[in-house]
């Protein structure tokens, strides 16, 4: 048996036991609650709604609350010098679909159970996991003796050892250019208008 059911403005067909993600319910993590707004039930007998369908039910278990993978929001006008750049995530909701019921009562239930994941708690988890195996390291090195090495120090290391020092250039020596004798023309030239101007 399936059913299409609508939230958040659109259409889904589900089954019992899908797991699906849909636009940001306000309903607390774990709880159940019943989607009322069915457009079609199908089976052995298929139910058509106008526009939803009467006595059916779509029970679901919420299983997460969180935020999409981060998209990359580029605008650009060419020749105009418009550019724009951002970042979006959407948050959504994860639903486990229990049980399916038909206006003339038949049901179908999922075989497996919903598994609850709360976001904030596996991140806080993570976050104390990190701490601590870095607490540790630390802990280890000291009681080694030798203090641990921040981060920025570690860096500078690295880029000490990657810089190889260039051979010194030897300075070369600068010639001297020869002053040129002045030729034979421009003599006869200035002593002609030397006579002339005793004259």
């Amino acid at each position: 048996m399936y059913a299409i059911i609508k939230t958040g403005g659109k259409q889904y067909k589900v089954q019992a036991g899908d797991v699906l993600q849909v636009e940001k319910l306000e309903n607390a993590l774990g709880s159940e609650m019943a989607i009322e707004e069915i457009l079609m039930v199908g089976g052995d007998k298929t139910h058509v709604g106008t526009p939803t369908v009467k006595n059916a039910k779509v029970m679901v278990v919420v299983t997460k609350q969180a935020r999409t993978m981060k998209v990359f929001v580029f605008k650009k006008k060419r020749r105009q010098g418009y550019r724009k750049f951002g970042t979006h995530k959407q948050n959504y909701t994860e639903i486990f679909i229990q049980s399916i019921t038909s206006p003339d009562g038949q049901t179908s239930k999922a075989d497996t159970k919903a598994e609850v994941k709360d976001i904030t708690a596996i991140r806080q988890a993570r976050f104390e996991q990190k701490t601590a195996d870095s607490r540790a390291r630390a802990e280890a090195m000291i009681g080694q003796g030798s203090k641990p090495e921040s981060e920025s120090a570690k860096i500078i290391k690295k880029a000490a050892a990657s810089v190889k020092k260039a051979p010194a250039k030897k300075a070369a020596a600068k010639k001297t250019a020869a002053k040129k004798a002045p030729s034979k023309r421009s003599a006869k030239k200035a002593t002609k208008t030397v006579t002339k101007k005793k004259k």
